[in-house]
């Protein structure tokens, strides 16, 4: 289900403990990685994928936790 995006940047905050420079770095380095072709971690159909921006794939990453810093460090 997709989510708007207020509710994607406060589940996203949780995740990092509120703190908006986690989230900022986290962000970051993940859309690095997806401009540099890694594949979404997301469950969206295909169509829905090609329309998001790469930091809105990563906030929602962040937000059902399957990015973390531990992934980065």
């Amino acid at each position: 289900m997709i989510k708007r995006t207020e509710q994607i940047i406060s589940q996203a905050l949780e995740k990092t403990e509120n703190d908006r420079y986690k989230l900022s770095i986290l962000v970051f380095s993940r859309v690095k990685e997806l401009g540099a072709g890694a594949q979404p971690l997301l469950k969206y159909p295909e169509e829905i994928l090609k329309r998001m921006e790469l930091c809105d794939i990563a906030l929602a990453e962040i937000a059902e936790g399957k990015i973390s810093l531990a992934n980065i460090i």
